[in-house]
């Protein structure tokens, strides 16, 4: 929350690509002091366009390529008008790399989310009073951090089938069987939850749902087997509660990823951003 942006405008490392609507870069920008990768694409025309971040969900990083997780997204927005940049995080991809016990907490990840708003505002081509970010199950989980410590950062916002908004039930739910050793350092390092119940509360974003200053749009599917649809019904009833301009659309039968009515939620996705950006 003390920590101002400052993400340094986004350096081109190559051009993957060219399509009739848009370009597509591989590109770094700063973070922290460090360097993080991601994927950069700019629609054809004068612009300013819209910016909108992508936070991509949990992908093993030691497999992670640059740009994965938010493919169908990244192609949907640019199409749409939209400016993307898709953060890979530290410790992906081409990005500096950063201990397992430091990726866990998420601070860093959210870091690098706001420092990639920081960095679309410096290109000429953006809009900088037309900021938005777009995060999916882990990505909701940095998106929603992104939010609390930095107001105002972006002028909306949205989550799809999101992790839980508080850190301890994440941490049980995905970390405690399969990455043990992870926890065991957490615990180490910073003491267990009975030790230190201040440390872990902080580290929850509906501990601070009050400080969320942009509408958010949240899409959860009933049959999601990965972030249980508790989970988005309490977050939904939390920020409401704490006067957040929030809205939650479930989708029936639809798994974590979204299959058969995903082009139904990237549509009122859209719809969402133009509305709020304007």
């Amino acid at each position: 929350m003390q920590q101002p942006p400052n993400g340094g405008r986004p350096r081109v490392v190559r051009t993957e690509y060219e399509t009739d609507d848009y370009t597509r870069y591989d590109v770094t920008y700063r973070s922290d002091g460090l360097t993080v990768s991601g994927v950069l694409i700019r629609p054809k025309g004068e612009g300013p366009f819209p910016g909108i971040v992508l936070n991509h969900g949990y992908i093993e990083p030691s497999i992670y390529v640059t740009g994965q997780g938010l493919a169908r997204e990244q192609d949907a927005l640019a199409r749409a008008g939209f400016v993307v940049l898709h953060t890979d995080y530290r410790g992906h991809a081409a990005s500096d790399p950063v201990a397992p016990v430091d990726r866990e907490t998420r601070l860093g990840y959210t870091r690098d989310a706001v420092n990639a708003v920081d960095a679309l505002k410096r290109l000429p081509y953006v809009d900088d009073e037309q900021l938005a970010m777009l995060g999916r199950s882990m990505g909701g989980g940095v998106t929603m951090n992104a939010l609390v410590t930095q107001p105002g950062l972006v002028d909306a916002a949205v989550i799809y089938a999101s992790v839980s908004s508080t850190f301890l039930e994440n941490l049980d739910h995905f970390t405690r069987d399969g990455r043990p050793e992870v926890v065991a350092g957490l615990f180490d390092r910073f003491g267990t939850p009975a030790e230190s119940p201040r440390f872990y509360r902080e580290l929850s974003p509906r501990t601070y749902f009050d400080r969320i200053t942009e509408p958010v749009l949240a899409h959860h599917g009933t049959a999601d087997g990965t972030c249980p649809p508790p989970w988005a019904r309490t977050t939904q009833r939390l920020m409401r509660e704490a006067g957040v301009n929030s809205r939650l659309t479930w989708w029936p039968g639809e798994d974590h990823a979204f299959y058969d009515r995903w082009q139904d939620s990237m549509d009122q996705t859209i719809r969402f951003l133009r509305r709020e950006l304007n």
